[in-house]
């Protein structure tokens, strides 16, 4: 599943016939289900997210992206140039782990930018912030 099609499932009954012309008192909220992220190395990207945090493929196609489920959304990896709407943006993906000092020692602490005591940042291979939060 891409983002692309996510996006456009994303909005209730009521927000698509609002946009459709349909009025309604009602107002719905968008929820996340998932980030894709652009990269010029996908093979290493998507060793970082299955080494480093444990994540596991749910849906591939090689040299094109490699999508993970992560419980809370989708992280979906896509090699740069194959993308129909590119991002010049650097993004954060936050998780939440039940130990954060057990998560920074099971990563490497070398590999972290900045440590607190309620969260912690590393970056994947291309610069990508990922912060892990205390749960």
């Amino acid at each position: 599943m891409r983002l692309r099609l996510v996006a456009r499932d994303m909005f209730s009954s009521n927000e698509r016939g609002r946009m459709a012309g349909e009025k309604s008192m009602e107002r719905e909220r968008a929820r996340f289900v998932g980030v894709e992220l652009y990269f010029d190395d996908l093979k290493k990207a998507k060793k970082f997210y299955a080494e480093a945090l444990g994540l596991a493929v749910s849906d591939e196609e090689e040299g094109h992206h490699a999508k993970f489920d992560s419980g809370a959304g989708f992280i979906c990896l896509e090699k740069k140039g194959m993308e129909s709407y590119p991002s010049k943006d650097k993004a954060v993906l936050f998780f939440e782990v039940r130990d954060l000092k057990v998560a920074i020692e099971a990563v490497g602490r070398e590999r972290f930018v900045q440590i607190e005591r309620e969260w912690a940042v590393l970056h994947d291979p291309e610069g990508h912030n990922v912060l892990l939060m205390a749960g």
